[in-house]
């Protein structure tokens, strides 16, 4: 499957094989169990099946955002060990196991961001250390993040996607109440967000993916754990549709995509448990999420992406 990019126009129909935002490869990053983790692991996203050991990022954390270019993969930002956020991003190469290495920093350390790309660029908002900081990275050449602009909602225990040309940013928290907001940017040109429409269900430890078309926001924290997975058209603005439920209602998940499937991972229960749940959505259709697999250990607030 080729993932080379091209740049659409919105209204236009976005697929796997036009974007590299995805692969068939899906990592699971980070995360807390009973102590932060630098735990890697990673699936095939066609074939179910448990998560497998992939490598270890350089710094315990959770609460860090990932995003992609189709082979490799950054994540940055995240709290660590003794409840310090950092500005921290790393890389790996998806398609090669092994450890993460040192990319360059965040504009503003912080943790429980949100992160996508257009496949080149890619893009880390909110958190609990900046609120609207948005900043950007080109994803092929290392080096520190710059100025993006600014989230126009405040918001931390967000969520993101993309289809390319236009993230979306969805759900969050702010000042104790859960957000239900999607505000969006043109990835390419820097700015701050636009006004995009709400979510269902107002929540936060929310996780978001696509198909290159549709978004999807699944899981989270609405004043109780949530199982609800709704669904926007990207190029469209407007409120989410209801799409269906994820097997566990849980908070704190991962989710990625390859540009068909999408998967999410990890999460914490009701009872303050962790979960080591992977299931699984066809994008396109509406419906329950169906079991996947395990992830190696039961963790929350990890983070997710894919590659090839």
């Amino acid at each position: 499957m080729s993932f080379g990019y091209q740049v659409l126009g919105f209204g236009s129909s976005a697929s796997a094989s036009s974007l590299n935002l995805f692969g068939s490869r899906g990592v699971f990053v980070g995360g807390f169990t009973s102590s932060y983790v630098n735990t890697i692991d990673y699936i095939t996203i066609a074939n179910t099946g448990n998560a497998t050991d992939f490598g270890n990022t350089g710094v315990t954390k959770r609460g860090a955002g990932a995003t992609t270019n189709g082979s490799r993969g950054v994540i940055g930002a995240g709290k660590t060990t003794g409840n310090g956020t950092i500005n921290v991003i790393e890389y790996i190469t998806i398609a090669t196991t092994g450890n993460a290495t040192d990319f360059g920093d965040l504009t503003v350390a912080r943790n429980t961001v949100a992160a996508t790309s257009n496949g080149s660029r890619g893009v880390f908002g909110g958190g609990n250390s900046s609120g609207d900081t948005i900043d950007y990275i080109t994803i092929d050449t290392t080096g520190n993040a710059t100025d993006f602009g600014n989230l126009v909602t405040t918001n931390e225990v967000l969520s993101a996607t993309s289809n390319g040309p236009r993230g979306v940013f969805g759900g969050g928290y702010n000042a104790g109440s859960n957000l239900d907001v999607l505000q969006y940017i043109t990835i390419a040109t820097t700015g701050n967000t636009t006004d995009f429409g709400n979510l269902t269900v107002a929540r936060h430890g929310l996780a978001a993916t696509s198909d290159g078309s549709r978004g999807v926001f699944a899981g989270g924290d609405s004043g109780s754990r949530s199982n609800v997975i709704d669904y926007i058209a990207i190029d469209t603005t407007g409120n989410a549709t209801d799409f269906g439920n994820l097997t566990v209602a849980r908070f704190g998940i991962g989710a990625t995509s390859d540009g068909s499937r999408g998967v999410f991972g990890g999460g914490q229960l009701a009872d303050s448990s962790k979960t080591d749940v992977i299931d699984y959505i066809t994008i396109a259709n509406t419906g329950n999420a169906t079991d996947f697999g395990d992830l190696e250990d039961e963790r929350y607030l990890c983070t997710s992406t894919s590659g090839t």
